[in-house]
């Protein structure tokens, strides 16, 4: 294992990120001067701060593996990607605790941000794309950290790891390890072979959507902060808000309809968009992935706005909506897209809707997104995979000596992708069962609060498929600042499992990874 070139790279990606801080730290600096006079001048020190230490770390990093040589291979890319992952998301919680701890604060002696593994969750819950919180009070937060916080989840949607790869082509071969690890769901299609070219691609078809929502977010009414903010964070499909309503806040038909398109266009395989530019317009019409995400979103949408008929809905501001046909289409369609999507954004309060309603969101977290995007769970195409594994075997009970391929569109599923889809989906419905047990078990030690089954099993699928609101106690309107320190760390994990796909991590816990071939 080649520990030194690991650290070095981890350095650089460390520095990138720290300038980002000192960046941001300016700008805000900037702003305030021209506004003559100071915005929560801690957090602006906070950010600044952080960066420097950051940088100070980075520097250190790379200095201990600069002479390194070799190349990354598989085990160093499994390392260095989880890795990032892991100290990333430390390095993200840095501004909020340095802030809560920063002389002439504004934070609130029991802010939930001077406890560094509150810090922690929120920072994994931003890199990982997931949208979940502690955060009770939202607009308390200084604009300069709402808005680190929502870039976090921008960052996170790509991949931090290939927008490094994209930014520091130093990597060489390794680097194309590296995005096959980190790229979330089986292999993306339509991309080009070279990795650096690949992650430039990626970049600008995310730097453009991120453009065109930025602009219909204003036109919408939105102000240019918050419409940056929402931006950063549906593309990402994670679901960060800078209100404590979410976008139930705004109560506006037009932002509503902006992020429904914006979210479903970040749920889908952004290997499409290349084909797109390519003109292969016969490639995107025929993919079958794409046709079956649609389905199942539409499928659900008018399940769930048919229940909504005749029941009532609530705001996340608490105002009651008057109970009509628009009303359910309104809020049935912009939920199951948001949930859909792992985008986890929410207008109204889901937790109070029916039984029937609240089954289609839950089944529509396990299946997620599409592969090649930022959105989370198990993924439609490994679902598909494994209906027609299922149907496959079937068959094979009354004509066994039948052999027909197993085929999504046009491509045959080999038998080491059938194994690696089956293996996936039970690993991560283990997880989700251990995960739902642990967090019970946990809260037991909570002697202020009580946890039962639904808020545990909601809080371990939300944190795992990286959708960010659950159920019950973690529900729309709901945050997991009640949670003891163990439950928070615990969940924190799982978003780093659920966004690396449980194995780039757990491959660190077997002692075979650490042994020289």
């Amino acid at each position: 294992m080649n520990f030194r070139y690991v650290l070095k790279q981890l350095g650089l990606l460390l520095l990138v990120l720290s300038g980002v801080l000192l960046a941001m730290g300016f700008v805000f600096y900037v702003v305030e001067a021209l506004l003559h006079h100071d915005v929560q001048p801690a957090a602006r020190w906070a950010v600044a701060a952080s960066g420097l230490i950051g940088g100070l770390l980075g520097l250190g990093l790379w200095w201990t593996g600069r002479k390194a040589g070799g190349h990354l291979g598989r085990r160093e890319a499994l390392l260095l990607v989880a890795v990032s992952w892991l100290v990333g998301a430390a390095f993200a919680g840095l501004p909020f605790f340095l802030w809560a701890h920063w002389p002439g604060t504004d934070a609130a002696p029991d802010h939930p941000f001077r406890n560094f593994y509150d810090c922690y969750f929120e920072s994994m819950s931003g890199l990982t794309t997931t949208g979940a919180t502690i955060l009770s009070d939202i607009e308390s937060v200084p604009p300069s950290l709402l808005l680190w916080r929502a870039f976090t989840q921008w960052i996170g949607g790509l991949g931090i790891v290939v927008l490094f790869v994209a930014v520091l082509p130093s990597l060489g071969v390794g680097g194309k390890r590296l995005f096959q690890i980190e790229a979330p769901g089986p292999a993306p299609e339509g991309l080009q072979p070279q990795i650096h070219q690949t992650a430039r691609v990626l970049l600008y078809i995310y730097l453009a959507l991120t453009a065109a929502e930025i602009l219909a977010l204003l036109v919408a009414g939105m102000s240019f902060f918050d419409a940056v903010c929402h931006t950063f964070t549906t593309i990402a499909t994670a679901g960060f808000s800078t209100r404590n309503g979410s976008i139930g806040a705004y109560d506006s038909l037009a932002i509503d309809i902006i992020l429904i398109v914006f979210m479903v266009l970040s749920a889908v395989n952004f290997g499409l968009y290349f084909a797109l530019l390519r003109r292969r317009y016969g490639t995107v019409l025929r993919d079958p992935e794409l046709r079956t995400y649609l389905i199942l979103l539409a499928a659900g949408a008018t399940v769930i706005s048919l229940c909504l008929l005749r029941h009532s809905i609530t705001l996340t501001t608490g105002d009651p909506i008057p109970v009509g046909t628009a009303s359910a289409i309104r809020y049935g369609v912009f939920t199951t897209v948001a949930i859909g999507t792992t985008t986890g954004y929410t207008n109204c309060d889901f937790d109070t809707w029916p039984f029937a309603a609240k089954a289609v969101l839950v089944a529509l977290m396990f299946i997620g997104g599409s592969a090649g995007s930022t959105a989370g769970g198990i993924k439609v195409i490994r679902i598909w995979i494994a209906f027609k594994i299922l149907l496959s075997e079937i068959e094979r009970v009354f004509r066994p000596h039948v052999v027909r391929p197993v085929r999504v569109g046009r491509a045959v599923v080999d038998d080491q992708l059938k194994l690696a889809t089956i293996s996936y989906i039970l690993g991560i419905v283990v997880l989700f069962a251990v995960g739902s047990f642990a967090v019970m078990v946990f809260e037991r030690f909570n002697p202020a609060t009580t946890c039962d089954y639904t808020t545990a099993a909601g809080a371990s699928i939300a944190c795992l498929f990286t959708i960010g609101p659950g159920l019950a106690q973690v529900g729309a309107i709901e945050n997991y600042g009640w949670m003891t320190p163990y439950s928070k760390m615990l969940l924190a994990l799982w978003m780093a499992l659920g966004r690396l796909e449980v194995f780039a991590i757990i491959v660190l816990l077997t002692p075979r990874f650490w042994r020289e071939d």
